[in-house]
């Protein structure tokens, strides 16, 4: 059994009204940070986007990682907030191992995504004798892919040995073990020519 549909009726191609085109409005859109794999051990920083980035310090002064090369290894520790327990005991042990930093010919720098007073704050209440380095909106963090702990509800804690010539030569991730960041990096730092 066939069901019938009634016609549907239209208007006669005459009473059709034609539409003018209307262009879509433009809308503008917001810097694309471009994330590449995560940053990993053999990897030159001058492959990810953002290496040659300026960033504001605690010290009121500002610096690019790339500057580093060719002259000094660089000791790169990002941690997830200025002044929180874990953080302040992994910033107090680079401090009290940063004599042995600078003997290996390292520059240290922690980074975070607080502001840069928020950081001259926290670098004068622990007497951190390095420059905490502002990574705004976190492009950095995100540039070398660094993944965020406890579903993502935290920013990763990543410390990077980068040697002379750009190259990561460590790579180390753990949001709890805070004073295994220093241990490893000096590791790492035993290893790496101080110059070209």
């Amino acid at each position: 059994m066939q069901t019938l549909r009634a016609p549907v009726a239209r208007a006669p191609a005459s009473s059709r009204v034609a539409r003018p085109f209307a262009a879509k409005p433009r809308v503008a859109r917001a810097p694309v940070v471009v994330v590449r794999a995560e940053l990993k051990v053999g990897e030159k920083l001058e492959d990810y986007p953002n290496y040659y980035k300026v960033l504001k310090t605690s010290d009121n002064k500002t610096i690019s990682l790339s500057s580093f090369k060719g002259k000094q290894p660089v000791v790169l520790f990002f941690y997830p907030k200025a002044a929180t327990p874990g953080c302040t005991k992994e910033a107090c042990r680079f401090r009290d191992e940063y004599s042995r930093f600078t003997s290996a010919g390292a520059a240290v720098f922690g980074i975070s995504s607080d502001s840069p007073a928020e950081n001259a704050a926290f670098a004068k209440a622990n007497n951190l004798p390095y420059p905490l380095v502002t990574d705004e909106n976190s492009i950095l963090r995100k540039t070398f892919g660094i993944k965020g702990d406890f579903l993502g509800l935290l920013p990763g804690r990543q410390t990077y040995v980068i040697d002379v010539n750009g190259k990561c030569v460590m790579a180390f991730n753990d949001q709890l073990n805070v004073e295994q960041h220093v241990d490893e990096a000096l590791k790492a730092l035993a290893t790496v020519k101080v110059a070209a």
